[in-house]
C-alpha cells in the first residue's frame, strides 16, 4: 500500500524516531501502523544489543519534588555523549521519566521501567525506541526517592548533578536551597559519621595507616593516629558535620539548630554524573 506523508508523520509522533525511519518502517511492514511500531522497538533493541559494552556517562540528573513538598525523586538518565545530553528531546524524555517516578514512586529502577509511559508502551520499551533513535546506549543510571515532612530538590545548572532534601519540619525556601546547596557543592558521602558504610570505614583506616607508615611515625602511634584521620574524615565528608558553606565558623547541625532547636535534617540523597 502507498505510504502517505501523514502516516509517517503519525508514527514520528507517536514513537519519536526519524522521519526516514518511520517510513521505512511502515514500507518493511506494509503500511501496518502497530507492526511499524514494534519494528522500531526491535530496532532500538538491537542497537542496545550491540553497544551493552558501552559506557553511558553522560546524561540528565533531575530532581523533582511533589505538590506537598513531602517527597522528591532522584533520577539519571543516561546516554553516551553530551551532545545527546544536551538535546531538547532527549531532556524531555528525561522530564517525563522523571516526572512518572515521581507520581508512582516505585522502589527499584526495575518497577520504573515496568510502569507506563503512555498508554500504548512501558518505559522500557519507550527506552528502546529512544535507542533505536538516537543510535546511542541510553539508561536510567540512579533514582531514588526522599520522603519527610518537608522534602526540597535542587538541580545544578547543566542537569549533571542534582540532590533532594528531607527535613523533620517546613522550612523556609532560603533554608532549603542552602542546605540543597551545601549538599550539592561539599559532595557528602553520608549524613551523619554514624550512616557511613563500614566498608568506607576500613578503606579509610587502611589508606591512613598506610600514609602514617610511610611517613615514619611508630608503630604504636599509627591506630590512635589512624583514627584521628577518620575523625577529620568524618567531619569534612557528612553533611550535619561539615563547615557549613556560608559561614565556616559553624557546622552545619549548628546552624540548623540556630534556625530552630529541633530542626534536623532526616535523610537527604544526592547524584552527579562525574
Amino acid at each position: 500500500m502507498a505510504i502517505t506523508a501523514a502516516d509517517v508523520n503519525k508514527l514520528r509522533q507517536q514513537t519519536g524516531a526519524g522521519m526516514m525511519d518511520c517510513k521505512k518502517a511502515l514500507e518493511e511492514t506494509n503500511g501496518d501502523f502497530e507492526a511499524a511500531v514494534d519494528h522500531l522497538r526491535k530496532k532500538g533493541a538491537k542497537v542496545a544489543a550491540n553497544r551493552q559494552d558501552r559506557d553511558a556517562k553522560e546524561g540528565v540528573v533531575l530532581a523533582k519534588t511533589a505538590a506537598d513538598n513531602k517527597s522528591a525523586v532522584v533520577i539519571s538518565v543516561n546516554c553516551e555523549t553530551d551532545f545527546v545530553a544536551k538535546n531538547a528531546d532527549f531532556i524531555t524524555f528525561a522530564e517525563t521519566v522523571a516526572n512518572i517516578a515521581l507520581t508512582k514512586q516505585p522502589d527499584t529502577i526495575e518497577a520504573l521501567k515496568a510502569l507506563p509511559y503512555n498508554s500504548d508502551i512501558t518505559i522500557a520499551d519507550k527506552f528502546m525506541e529512544q535507542i533505536g533513535k538516537i543510535g546511542e546506549k541510553i539508561d536510567i543510571g540512579f533514582y531514588s526517592v526522599v520522603k519527610a515532612e518537608n522534602v526540597v530538590g535542587y538541580i545544578h545548572p547543566g542537569n549533571r548533578l542534582a540532590v533532594a532534601v528531607g527535613f523533620n519540619k517546613t522550612v523556609s525556601a532560603e533554608v532549603a536551597k542552602n542546605i540543597a546547596m551545601q549538599a550539592a557543592a561539599m559532595a557528602p558521602v553520608a549524613l551523619d559519621k554514624d550512616d557511613v558504610d563500614q566498608e568506607t570505614i576500613n578503606r579509610e583506616l587502611e589508606i591512613a595507616k598506610e600514609t602514617i607508615r610511610a611517613e615514619g611515625k611508630p608503630e604504636d602511634m599509627i591506630e590512635k593516629i589512624a583514627q584521628g584521620k577518620l575523625a577529620k574524615f568524618f567531619k569534612e565528608n557528612t553533611l550535619l558535620n561539615q563547615e557549613y558553606f556560608i559561614d565556616n565558623k559553624v557546622s552545619v547541625r549548628q546552624y540548623l539548630q540556630s534556625v530552630e532547636k529541633d530542626l534536623i535534617i532526616s535523610s537527604f540523597k544526592r547524584f552527579s554524573l562525574s
